[in-house]
Order: C-alpha cells, then structure tokens, then sequence
C-alpha cells in the first residue's frame, strides 16, 4: 500500500494527538506500517491509536503501540493483525478502566519481541488471555475495603515475557505466573520479585516448565554414570539458560579449583534429532575425558587465535581418545558437530577465525569432510599422525596448534564482527581447566567466581529432589528439597550386642509373643481335583461311595502352600541435634534409649523372618537434607548393620516430610502384601530456613497422606511430651506419644508386634 503525504495528513487528524513525541514519529511509523498492513488494517492501527491517546496516559502507550504494532503485524501477518489489535484494545480498556494503567507501556513496548518469540496469532492470542488472567488475579485488595491497588507484578511479567518465552511455551508461562499469583497475591514485594525470577521458587517453577530435558530429572543417571565409567565423583551443578538476551554459556569444570565441580545447562532441547538426555551424555563424557587425559598449559603471552587454535585440536584429542574407549558415541558426535561451509565466510567482511577452526574441528573427527583447503589438511595429517604415534599430550597439541595459528593467520581476524554461523560444538566445554596463569589477572577471577564454595561437602549418592507442600497455596513447590543418601558411618557392633543383653529378660517375654505370631510354614488345601498329594481320608470315602453306587467326589487330591506373615517394615529414625538431650532421671541421652528400642526391634523382627530396613535422617536446610542407611532389606541383621546403629551421631534439624517421601521409594519397591513405616522421632519437623512452626508440620502431614495413597501405612512414636499438640494432626491416630523415655525399648516393640499381629 503506497503512503502519500495527503494519506499522513489524513491519518494525524484521525490520530487527533498533539503530543509533541509523537508527532515526531508519526510519519516515519505510518510509511512503516503502510508496508504490512492493507486499507482496513491501518484503520484500525489509527483508531485503536487514537482511543489510546484519549485515555490521559501520557504520550508513552501511543508511542508504543505506534513503533511496536507494525513489527507485531510483520510477524503475525496482516490478515490476523487486525483480529489480534481487537484482542491488544479490548485488554488495554480493561487495564484503562483498572488501577493496572501503568502496564500499558510495558505490554506495547514488548509485544513485537513476544510476538517474534511465539511467530503465530494463536499464541499471541493466548499470551493476551494470560495477562489479563494475572492483572485480575494479581491486583491487590485491602481486607475489609473496596479499594483495590494495582497489580506490584503485572508490569514486571510484562517486561521479563521476551525472555521467559524463549525457554517456555504460552501455557508453561499460564502456569508459571498462576502459581506466582496464587502465592504472592497479597505480598507485593514478593510478587515482584517472583515474575522478575528472583526467588527461588519462581526460578524451580519456571524450570519444571521448560520444554526439553531438565538436568534435575536426569542428574542422578548422569551422576551415576561419570561414577561408573570414569570413576570421577564431582557433583553436577546447574547453571540457568534461555533467561536472558546474552549467549548461552557453554559447560564448564572446575576441576583444578578449590570447588571441583562439573557444570552443564539446566534443560537440552533436541538438536538434529539427538534428545536431551543423548546430549547430556555426550557433554558429560567430553568432559569427563578432558579431566583425566587432559593436561594444563600456560595461558601467558599466547593470542586468542593461539589458545582458540589450541583448543580445538585438544578437543579433537579427546573426542579421538573417546571415541577409542566408547566407539558407540561416533554417531552423536558426528550429528551435534556443525558442519560449516567451506567459503562461507567472506575475510573481506567479517572475522573468519572461528569458521576456520570450526571446519578444521570438523576434519579431525570426521574423515569424510571434503574440504580442500592445504593448511587444514595439513594440520589434519599431522594430528592423526602424532595420535597414532607416541606423543599425543596436550602439549603436542599446543605445539601443532602454535605451528598451524602461525600459517593461518588472517589480518581480518582482528575485526570486531566475527562469524559465529556453524560454529559453536554444543556438547563441547570452554576449556577453562586447560590454562593456568603465573600472573594475577582477570581471567582466573573469573574463572572460579561462578559459584560459592559449599559450606559442607556432601557424600554419598547424587541427590534426589522432591516437591515440598505450600499450605498456603495450597500447591507443591517442585524439586524443593535435595536429598542426599549415604550408608551410615560404622562403630563397634559389640556395643549393640551389649544393649541386647541388658534387655535379656524383656527379650525372653516377648519371645513368647513372637512364638504366637510365627507363621505355619505349610497350610493344607483339601478338595482338590489336581494336587500334589492324594488326600486319604476323602479317597476312602469316594471309594467308599462308588462301590455303593453313588456318585464318587473327584476332589481327592490336596496340595500346601506357605502361610507365611507378608510385612515389609522400615524404620526411620529422626536423627536431630535434640536427641543429645539427657533423659531426665536418667544418666543416658534419648540417642542412647533410641539405640537400645531400635536393637530390640530388629532383633524381634530377625527372629519373626519379616524383612526390615533401618534408616536415619536430619536436615540442615533445603538443600542438605540427610537420609543414612543404616540396614537394607537385603542385609541380615549381623555385625555391619549393628555396627552401624552402634555410630549413631545426632546433629542439625527435623526436616520430615522429605525424609518421609525418600523412605517411601524403598519401602514402595517390596512385594510385601502390607508395608509398615515406623518413624522414631522425638520433635516437631522443622528447620532453620523455615520461620513457620506449622509450615513443615502441614508438608509432613501432606507426605503421610502421599504414603497413605501408596498403600503404606506409617505410625509415629514420638518422644515429646508436648507432641499431642501437633502430632495427631500429622498421622492422625496413627501415633504413640511416649511419655516416660526410659520404657521406650519395651513399649516400641510391643506395638510393633500389636501392629503386625
């Protein structure tokens, strides 16, 4: 559509705006707009301007809607445009006739950039229902008022969206800002901080909705995989992609710090038709290779095109060496590797070093490449030919990659725009741990400021994350809390075996009960027409009757099956700081009475048959939460698990509900026909990151009900006195308060035996 100066002139009357700002840019926009949108679409690009400029709010929304709406409309199309400007007018009266007027800017100033993220009307369309679900459900009103103030978080959403539809799809982002909304409403400077990602459990929420392959859901495999074919222990860190307008950082190890840690992208997206979990596997593997084969090199007085050059024949080193002890990883390789084009790149233009490493990467790995430059095929022949040789270090490398950088050297390496298409090797890291520096400098600081040393190592396995309930909202919080499970340290078994003979005599009492609950291993079934055995006395009578000319039974079979007590029991111990405390009266501590009731209990489950496993925990907030095995249902009840029970240590806080849902994965995976959790514990759950005393009681409480719907039933025997006060809310009836401590060994084992009876 031609735009003629009359046209303009026609359209700034229909505008009727006289702020100077836009007047400024009118014209410009027009001719801008001319060229997407037809007759009737810039109609109503005009008009929906002009309502715009007659609510009062300033120059700033018909400024935006003016720049922003022609690029919305290149994206969408100029057929749907118009559908959708309906939808953008019909929003912002709404805002306009709310205290949300403010966020009238913001949603025009980044609808383009949303708009160029989703590339469709229908998700626009969508985008547009979910701000006005979050301005309603977000304005805050003040009890007992009809006042109702703006909403703190709207305009915060509408600024971040850009970037939070990048790693999230229209629906991810509904449920992410419904949850922001049912935990905030009433906290402005929280919800504020939510929609900006700057809580923690806006950063959790956002990641569970991500599409791809989250490394929270597959840490524990890859965990387990560096253990198993590297024999390399350092944990795995997340570091968060897809949030902010600058590149996405490659991996990276941090393996000659003090903070030895591997580190990758919190999701993978499916590249050429390798899935996340592939990818993750392929980057975990580079870099484990790197951290054994790999040595370090001086970083002083060498160029970027030195160490860049350096690099890349280091990695092919390593991917070789790879590729030797796991030749099953050719094909992802050779699938993730770009594949640059030979002459793509114009030096005249643009800086061509990284297209040239990229295509001599390329040679390396893969022999079928068809490139014919001479200085590339060079360093190839070379670098298969110190790799079949004797000296394959990093140092040869070096010096092959100083020799080639030295040839290929280009002036136009030095200009500021630089060519990045096919270039980068996602599974490939940055290769910090490859240079070390004699002087002080910048890029060691750098190097090792990314994360904070931890404030205490955790062994054992890699972590499992588990959700936490928020009563509040009434919702979990996703993969709140780290567990992290290891066998409990060992002591000297003899100790348990000492407390087992103090309790001589309770232990002959009750093995008259114990007698009265042992299953009869063979129960006979009689009547049968197949069987093992004849059965006698109805294969008498049935002779009997056919001689007297009756109709025989031809039941004279029977056969046995076993009747054995079909119980799983697990028993969790809470292994808090509190449980150092000494028992009034008494010159032992409640750790010491909790060790002599657990011994009687294993030793009268040994004797009933039943398959039992012992456990502690205690937690130190969230993210250290400590589950220690201290028997297994396939260990028997001898020296190494007593030995354990005999090293009991008490210390940090009582972080039940976690502990709850992580027993329950073990005691879940027994056949038994019933499963039994016993929990020993002697307070409320609690921890020093949660200020709400009744916060993790309600989780707790969540959790039991979890178990409940499991078909595991759990009983707490608590220790408190004070415990009527919370824990019937948690287990219901399904708690013994003890009273007097000292009679715990006796009275936790008869309610054993009254629950599995």
């Amino acid at each position: 559509m031609l735009c003629s100066l009359l046209q303009i002139e026609t359209w700034r009357k229909q505008l009727d705006c006289n702020f100077p700002a836009v007047q400024a840019v009118f014209a410009d926009c027009m001719l801008e707009a001319t060229q997407v949108l037809g007759p009737a679409g810039m109609e109503a690009y005009v008009d929906c301007a002009r309502a715009l400029g007659k609510m009062g709010r300033g120059p700033e929304p018909v400024l935006a809607l003016l720049q922003e709406w022609p690029q919305v409309a290149h994206t969408v199309g100029s057929a749907a445009a118009q559908d959708l400007l309906a939808d953008v007018a019909a929003l912002l009266t709404a805002m306009q006739k709310s205290p949300n007027s403010t966020a009238m800017a913001p949603l025009l100033s980044t609808l383009a950039a949303v708009a160029r993220r989703l590339q469709g009307a229908d998700p626009l369309h969508h985008y547009l229902h979910v701000v006005r679900d979050v301005m309603s459900r977000t304005s805050v009103s003040i009890h007992g008022h009809h006042t109702t103030f703006a909403s703190p978080g709207l305009p915060v959403l509408l600024e971040h969206a850009p970037q939070l539809l990048g790693p999230l799809t229209v629906a991810g982002l509904a449920r992410w800002a419904n949850y922001g909304a049912r935990h905030y409403q009433h906290h402005p400077d929280k919800q504020r901080a939510y929609f900006a990602c700057a809580l923690p459990d806006s950063r959790a929420v956002l990641q569970r909705e991500r599409h791809g392959t989250l490394l929270v859901d597959v840490e524990r495999q890859l965990d387990l995989t560096l253990r198993a074919l590297w024999q390399d222990q350092a944990p795995l860190h997340a570091y968060a992609t897809g949030l902010a307008d600058a590149p996405t950082p490659a991996p990276w190890s941090t393996q000659h710090t003090a903070n030895d840690s591997v580190c990758l992208p919190d999701v993978y997206d499916t590249l050429n038709n390798i899935n996340g979990l592939d990818r993750y596997r392929v980057a975990l593997a580079h870099m484990a290779a790197h951290r054994r084969w790999s040595g370090t090199l001086v970083a002083d007085n060498l160029s970027p095109l030195q160490r860049l050059t350096t690099e890349c024949l280091e990695d092919a080193r390593i991917d070789h060496l790879l590729l030797h002890h796991y030749p099953g990883l050719r094909p992802l390789l050779l699938a993730l590797h770009p594949r640059p084009v030979e002459g793509a790149c114009d030096p005249a233009q643009v800086s061509c070093l990284r297209h040239r490493l990229a295509m001599l990467s390329l040679a390396l790995l893969d022999p079928g490449h068809a490139y014919r430059d001479a200085d590339l095929i060079n360093c190839v022949d070379t670098f298969h030919d110190l790799l079949n040789g004797s000296d394959s270090s990093t140092q040869a490398m070096q010096t092959l990659a100083l020799q080639h950088a030295a040839r290929t050297r280009r002036q136009s390496d030095q200009l500021a725009r630089v060519f990045f298409e096919n270039t980068v090797v996602s599974y490939r890291d940055d290769n910090r741990h490859l240079w070390t520096f004699i002087e002080a400098g910048d890029e060691e600081d750098s190097f090792n400021a990314e994360r904070p040393p931890p404030e205490q190592a955790v062994h054992g396995l890699p972590p499992r994350h588990y959700p936490e309930w928020d009563a509040a909202s009434q919702a979990y919080r996703p993969d709140w809390v780290s567990v992290y499970e290891a066998l409990h340290p060992s002591g000297d078994a003899r100790h348990i075996d000492a407390l087992l003979a103090q309790h001589a005599g309770l232990a002959r009492q009750l093995q008259k009960l114990l007698d009265l609950l042992k299953p009869q291993n063979r129960v006979r079934i009689r009547y049968q027409e197949e069987g093992s055995e004849l059965d006698l006395d109805v294969a008498i009578r049935a002779l009997t009757d056919w001689r007297a000319g009756a109709q025989p039974d031809p039941r004279i079979l029977m056969s046995h099956r076993s009747k054995d007590r079909s119980i799983a029991v697990l028993v969790l111990l809470d292994l808090s700081q509190s449980l150092n405390d000494a028992v009034p009266g008494t010159s032992q501590t409640r750790l010491a009475l909790s060790q002599q009731a657990v011994a009687l209990l294993a030793w009268a489950m040994d004797r009933l048959g039943d398959p039992f496993a012992l456990a502690g925990f205690h937690s130190n907030t969230r993210h250290d939460v400590r589950y220690q095995h201290i028997k297994g249902f396939g260990e028997n009840w001898d020296d190494v698990p007593k030995a354990r029970l005999a090293a009991l240590q008490a210390q940090y806080s009582t972080r039940m509900g976690a502990a709850l849902r992580h027993a329950a994965r073990t005691l879940g995976a027994q056949t038994a026909d019933k499963k039994l959790l016993l929990v020993l514990t002697d307070g409320r759950p609690s921890d020093v990151d949660v200020s709400d005393d009744q916060s993790l009681v309600l989780d707790t409480r969540q959790a039991v009900q979890e178990l409940a719907q499991q078909g595991i039933h759990s009983h707490c025997i608590s220790l408190d006195p004070q415990a009527d006060a919370y824990v019937h809310d948690i287990f219901g009836h399904h708690a013994t308060v003890v009273d007097r401590i000292e009679q715990l060994p006796e009275r936790m084992t008869r309610l054993f035996v009254s629950l599995t009876r």
